[in-house]
């Protein structure tokens, strides 16, 4: 498994335009090859900003690549840079490769 890690910093008072950007929008994720899943988390709010995370999942780095490769990963960041004014700086890009997995209800 690979997953893709984007921490965005949101300035005070843009959190609900924030959030409303993100669960309005057509991911296009679920019709795409390898992908697992989705999460946006809200984190701790600080005095100049809220951070938040989205985390994707995706079955290998391959799947991952291809897809920023795709019309899907175009057209569901066709409007990324539209509503710069509510973030403290641009997103970070974290990704990593799965060395261990354990599920719920394994023995």
């Amino acid at each position: 498994m690979y997953l893709t890690m984007n921490r965005f910093k949101v300035k005070p008072g843009q959190e609900a335009a924030f959030e409303a950007i993100w669960t309005g929008r057509d991911s296009h994720l679920p019709q795409v090859p390898g992908f697992l899943a989705f999460h946006l988390f809200r984190g701790a709010a600080q005095a100049d900003h809220t951070l938040y995370a989205s985390h994707t999942l995706w079955a290998s780095e391959a799947a991952f690549t291809a897809w920023t490769k795709s019309a899907a990963f175009r057209a569901a960041h066709g409007q990324a840079g539209s509503s710069r004014d509510i973030y403290l700086g641009p997103p970070e890009l974290e990704c990593f490769e799965s060395v261990q997995h354990i599920a719920a209800g394994a023995a």
